[in-house]
């Protein structure tokens, strides 16, 4: 990477921070209130408040340079993005049904992506005051401060959080250690980019909005997120949709490919 690219990722990582920073606080304003809330065609929930936010980062962030394709879970997907080098891609609000059953772990997140991977991306948690930010090349940082993944690679000790539908799988790892639930994907691997858990486990249908932000974060930790062929996730593919996704440490992170391959779905 030339330093000239690495100067104007940084000069885009700082107004997108900005501009999450303030989305997360719309979001907040609205958390825990009486809200307008339904169904998708998908039957997946959305809220009034996921569309302000939406909203708001649309004509933010395409300020920042017009030329960016757009992709974010609560616009009408449009095939010019896939013409993009470039885009924005975000979830307004990862983890819809925590925000409306008033529960902390939920994010706000923008990713900008080029050539199918993510060079600078931010995941807010309004409701506990962490902001996660990264740019390829620079690190990952909590609250400005720098972090990194877990060092631990042992699976039987490690702390790893998956989501319900992948129970049966990880009860074949063997692993004992309690890790309390966390629904947000972002928000999950955001703790894994932190060092506050050793892993992570997605379940299949994650969409490029649910990954781009936090995949950045993992990597720039130094740690891994990958499919279980090892394959990293590419984004702005004519299909948004992702298989079961594997997150660790450097070390840990190979060991769970191994033991969990042809177990996840």
């Amino acid at each position: 990477m030339s330093p000239q690219t690495e100067v104007s990722y940084t000069g885009i990582l700082q107004p997108l921070q900005a501009a999450v920073a303030e989305a997360g606080r719309l979001a907040l304003s609205k958390f825990r209130s009486d809200l307008r809330t339904w169904n998708k065609a998908n039957a997946s929930p959305v809220s009034e408040a996921d569309l302000a936010v939406d909203n708001f980062l649309r004509e933010r962030l395409l300020a920042i340079d017009p030329s960016f394709g757009w992709l974010s879970e609560e616009t009408a997907d449009s095939p010019e993005r896939l013409l993009k080098e470039r885009l924005w891609i975000v979830d307004p609000i990862d983890g819809t049904r925590s925000f409306i059953a008033g529960r902390e772990d939920w994010a706000v997140c923008a990713a900008l992506v080029e050539r199918g991977r993510p060079v600078a991306a931010v995941v807010e948690l309004p409701a506990t005051g962490e902001s996660f930010a990264a740019i390829r090349g620079g690190g990952a940082t909590k609250n400005g401060q720098k972090i990194s993944v877990s060092k631990n690679a042992d699976i039987l000790s490690a702390s790893i959080a998956w989501p319900a539908k992948l129970n049966q799988a990880v009860t074949s790892l063997g692993n004992l250690v309690a890790v309390p639930r966390i629904h947000s994907i972002a928000v999950r691997l955001s703790r894994v980019a932190a060092g506050e858990i050793d892993g992570a486990l997605a379940s299949a249908n994650a969409n490029d909005w649910d990954l781009a932000a936090p995949d950045l974060l993992v990597h720039e930790a130094g740690g891994k997120l990958t499919d279980a062929m090892g394959r990293m996730p590419v984004y702005n593919l004519a299909g948004k949709i992702h298989g079961a996704l594997i997150a660790g440490g450097s070390e840990l992170h190979p060991k769970l490919v191994s033991a969990l391959a042809g177990s996840l779905e």
